[in-house]
């Protein structure tokens, strides 16, 4: 595959994701302390699948299904509860995973926030994602949360929500906090 496609491709991954998904899969194989081929099972794709979507030899995930596991995945990673888990009972809940079907209402949601459209005018959701998302990679933006949660936790969990969650989670944070 040539330069051009691997840019085009995770440009694309930018647009529909919020990021490259070698960035988002890098990240959680980095704090689960999981393999390529160990999160390709967790979210039921190919551990050759995962690798060209990580390189962008491919561009995007088909199944709503993967995308739900994706999120579910990410949202376990950012709990800092989980993340301390020996490894055993991660690598348990992991599993769990694997095994049990996402929700339809997740695969939906999901599969709505992954395709590209314009956010609305005066969408305050769209406009935070779209400042933060702007100036700092979702790792960034973690990693500033993780900095700022023993003396900040509300700005850290805004951080985190918004800058490395799907819409679909900053909206329900949007409504609930601000509201």
């Amino acid at each position: 595959m040539n330069d051009d496609a691997v840019v085009r491709n995770r440009a694309l991954q930018t647009e529909w994701y919020g990021e490259p998904l070698g960035d988002r899969f890098r990240r959680l194989l980095d704090r689960l302390t999981l393999s390529q081929a160990q999160l390709a099972d967790v979210l039921g794709l190919s551990a050759p699948m995962i690798s060209q979507l990580m390189n962008g030899v491919r561009a995007k995930i088909s199944n709503p299904a993967v995308l739900a596991r994706l999120a579910i995945v990410e949202q376990m990673a950012a709990d800092p509860a989980f993340v301390v888990l020996p490894p055993t009972a991660r690598s348990t809940e992991l599993a769990r995973l694997v095994h049990e079907a996402p929700t339809a209402s997740s695969s939906v949601a999901i599969a709505h926030t992954a395709t590209p459209s314009a956010p609305s005018v005066g969408d305050p959701v769209a406009a935070v994602q779209g400042v933060l998302r702007a100036v700092a990679s979702a790792s960034d933006l973690d990693g500033a949360a993780r900095l700022l949660d023993a003396e900040y936790p509300a700005l850290a969990e805004v951080l985190r929500v918004y800058g490395t969650f799907k819409t679909a989670d900053a909206r329900a944070h949007y409504e609930r906090t601000a509201r």
